[in-house]
Parts: C-alpha cells; sequence; structure tokens
C-alpha cells in the first residue's frame, strides 16, 4: 500500500465544509414517496434524525436501502443528490444527521442502532439488500457498520477507505470504492484496492474527474449498477440479461474512446470494473480479461504507467517538503508555493500532472485546517492568523477557513470584520446554525443577518 503521511491522520476527525447539517422540524403525516424529507426524527431518541427518500414508484413492496453518511452530519445531502437513482434502481436512501466528524466508534455504533430500528420499523426494507455508504469520515463510518453488522451486503466508500487500523481482508461484503482524481485521498484508496486483489472481497475502484466531494450522479450510476450485480451474483435479484448486456456495451464504448485517444491507463480501468462486476454472471467478462493483457502489452500503456509511478512519487516527496515546513516561519515560502501549485493545476497539459497538483492543493487545505484549528484551540492566536491566512490562500472557497477568520477577528474586537468573514463563509456553503450560536467569540456579534442568508439557502 502506498505510503501515508501524518496529515492523512487527521482528515477524518476534521471538520471540513462540503455541506453543514441542516435542522427542519419533523414532517407531519405519513412518509410520501418521491420527495426528500429532511427530517425524520427517531421514535426511542428524538435527538437523533436522518433525512429520507422513498422512491416515487414500487414503494408498495419491500425495497434494498443505502444508508448514507456525510463527514458533517448533512443526511439530506447526499440523499437529494442521488434521488433519481433511486428512482431508476428502486432504492431507499437514508442519511444521518447525527454521524459526522469527530464522533468515537461507540457513538456510531449507537447513532447506528438508532437509525437501523427506526427505519426497520418505519419503512418496507429488504433484509438481504441493505448497504452502507459515505464520503470522507462517512466513508469510513460506512465500512465500519458493515465490518460490525452482517446484514450490510456491501459498501460504497466514497474520498476515503477503510477504518483507521483495518486492514483488507475476505470481507461478506462487496467494496465499492469512488475517488475523485485530484482527491488528496486518491493514493490511499488505489492502495487499498491494490490489497483487496489480494482478497475473495469482491470490490472495483471508480475514479471521477474531481476533488475530495461527493461523487457525481454519473459515476454513482455505476456504483449503484455494481450493487444490482453483486445482488445477482448473491441470489438476490434474478440474473437480468437485458441490463448486464446494456452495461457491457456501454463500458466497450467508453473502452473503445479511451482506445482511440490513447488513454491506455483509463482503458485498463475501464476494463478492471466490469470484470469485477461480471464474474460469475456472464462469460463476457472473458472479453474485458483479454483487453487488459492487450493493453498492458502495448509499449505505450508501460511508458503511461512508468509516468503515473513516477507522479505519485513525486507527490509523496513533496508532501514530505511540507511537513518539513509546515513548523517553519517562512513570509514567502507558502505564498510562492501555493501559487506555483494553482498555476500548474490548471494550467498544466501533461498527463496526470494537473490532478496531481490539484491532490497536493487539497492536502495543503487539510493541513492548514488541522493547523488552524489546534493553534484556535488552543488560544496561540498570532499562530492561528498565520495558518488561516494560508488556508483562505490555498482553499478560498473553503467555508470553515472564513468562519476560523470570523473567529480570530471577534476575538480582536473587529466586529465588522468577523461579520464580514461569516457572510464570506456562509456564501461558501456554511449552514450550521446551532455551532453560529454556541461559538462563543460571536456572542459580541449581529447574527441576524447572517441566520437569514444561511436560511435563504
Amino acid at each position: 500500500m502506498l505510503k501515508k503521511t501524518f496529515i492523512s491522520l487527521v482528515l477524518f476527525v476534521c471538520t471540513r465544509t462540503y455541506a453543514a447539517e441542516t435542522r427542519l422540524p419533523p414532517q407531519p403525516g405519513p412518509l410520501q414517496p418521491g420527495r426528500v424529507i429532511d427530517t425524520v426524527r427517531c421514535s426511542a431518541d428524538p435527538s437523533q434524525s436522518y433525512a429520507l427518500y422513498i422512491p416515487a414508484k414500487g414503494a408498495a413492496g419491500n425495497l434494498p436501502v443505502l444508508y448514507l453518511f456525510d463527514p458533517h452530519g448533512a443526511g439530506a445531502l447526499p440523499v437529494t443528490k442521488y434521488r433519481s437513482l433511486a428512482d431508476a434502481y428502486g432504492f431507499i436512501l437514508v442519511g444521518s444527521n447525527n454521524s459526522k466528524n469527530g464522533n468515537d466508534w461507540s457513538t456510531t455504533e449507537n447513532i447506528w442502532r438508532c437509525l437501523f430500528e427506526d427505519t426497520k420499523t418505519r419503512l418496507k426494507i429488504r433484509g438481504d439488500r441493505i448497504y452502507t455508504g459515505g464520503f470522507s469520515g462517512g466513508a469510513k463510518v460506512a465500512g465500519f457498520v458493515a465490518i460490525q453488522h452482517p446484514e450490510i451486503k456491501g459498501v460504497i466508500a466514497n474520498g476515503a477507505g477503510l477504518p483507521d487500523g483495518v486492514q483488507a481482508e475476505n470481507f461478506p461484503f462487496s467494496f465499492t470504492a469512488i475517488t475523485g482524481e485530484g482527491d488528496m485521498n486518491m493514493t490511499e484508496l488505489v492502495g487499498i484496492s491494490h490489497e483487496l486483489d489480494r482478497t475473495r472481497t469482491r470490490h472495483r475502484i471508480l475514479f471521477f474527474a474531481g476533488k475530495h466531494e461527493w461523487a457525481p450522479e454519473a459515476t454513482m450510476n455505476t456504483a449503484f449498477a455494481g450493487l444490482q450485480f453483486d445482488a445477482m451474483i448473491q441470489g438476490a435479484l434474478p440474473k437480468d440479461e437485458v441490463f448486464i448486456n446494456r452495461y457491457v456495451e456501454k463500458s466497450k464504448g467508453r473502452l473503445s474512446d479511451y482506445i482511440s485517444a490513447n488513454l491506455l491507463l483509463k482503458a485498463e480501468e475501464e476494463c478492471n470494473v466490469p470484470i469485477s462486476f461480471l464474474d460469475g454472471l456472464t462469460t463476457q467478462v472473458n472479453w474485458f480479461r483479454d483487453k487488459v493483457v492487450s493493453i498492458v502489452k502495448n509499449p505505450l500503456y508501460r511508458t503511461q504507467r512508468l509516468t503515473q509511478l513516477h507522479l505519485l512519487d513525486q507527490e509523496q516527496r513533496m508532501k514530505a517538503e511540507y511537513m518539513q515546513h509546515f513548523q517553519q516561519t517562512d513570509d514567502h515560502y507558502w505564498p510562492l508555493t501555493i501559487l506555483d501549485l494553482k498555476e500548474k493545476a490548471f494550467l498544466s497539459k501533461k498527463p496526470g500532472e494537473a490532478a496531481m497538483h490539484q491532490r497536493l492543493l487539497a492536502y495543503l487545505s487539510l493541513a492548514f485546517y488541522s493547523l488552524s484549528n489546534r493553534a484556535i484551540s488552543s488560544n496561540a492566536n498570532a499562530e492561528a492568523r498565520n495558518f488561516v491566512e494560508l488556508y483562505k490562500k490555498v482553499d478560498p472557497t473553503n467555508s470553515e477557513a472564513w468562519y476560523f477568520s470570523a473567529i480570530l477577528n471577534a476575538r480582536a474586537m473587529q466586529t465588522q470584520a468577523a461579520e464580514n468573514d461569516l457572510l464570506k463563509a456562509v456564501k461558501c456553503g456554511f449552514r450550521d446554525k446551532d455551532r453560529l450560536r454556541q461559538q462563543p467569540e460571536f456572542r459580541q456579534l449581529k447574527l441576524d443577518r447572517i441566520e437569514h442568508l444561511i436560511w435563504m439557502h
């Protein structure tokens, strides 16, 4: 498995800003199919709740269910994002509003038990088709739940891998890894995929052109298709030749496009997915195996593979260099480094190089988050200010950077600057009213306008 660095260890206990939690009043009346319900409170513990989507069609019978975990407890975010897939595949989607980064495993287990018992009572769920999925720290929660509970038949791990300390083994569930090519955790997920190659666990890894974020619908559609194929293998669904052939033809079309463009690494990735999906379902899987053999024998593939390995090695060396500079005061190093990374991330034409620099920018964003948070918590305000300013430079659309800046300005009695920073945080996605109200530094601020803006979003 590829080497991890210190910063990767703090990823899943931090609080980032892809979405903050939203709390709405419980919905009256029965749970209506065809619309997202933001808050369903658990009967046994009303402090716990979840977002819910029941597909518009087929709600009369028992349905498969996918439990989704966002790192910020924003249950409605993935449920809303993938509702059309729920309709297409006939899945119930459940998004926890309580599971978030920073919870220990005991708390996570309690959240799961309450969530699972409540949904089993309220909903018509197929006991043989229960799945978990999550993003970032939520992906680790999805894996943790599946490892602890044998009723889970498959995991979709988006932007992160297995829980810390868990090694790849013969799991009783399928494992679908999803990563953006600009995600700082891509190398970790590739490493986990390679480790799973040595086990009997059904697994695959899906890539998309993006960063550390919930996967686009098209990529998640492939993951949903994989759950359908897994169910056919397990006997939970009848073998669907039409669905299989349709998938094969689309995959062959994508493969042809990659080969025509001489993107042979992408061609190999495309072959590996149907091999995982279709092994045991159709002899057409052998066509993809033969294609892989042909691709890897191509001298151009070997050249592209060596280039990829060189970039991954370069990425690790650059991270090691950054580690040496985190605790050093240098007014020029970080601004010049960040500017250089941004130029290369957006202007580089070399295959794989732009994505590598995007991963490094994401790595620095996480590092400056962690360093800023630690300094703020320790009331080391001058040190915190330095890291927060770097955080804003490397990731100016991250609401957490502006939230941190608001805390420091409030501590310095710069009320207007703090309010302006909070408005920027909201524009960048901040939505957590409870956190805003409970932040002691903000008691002196006028929060009505900020809360109204959050409500409008």
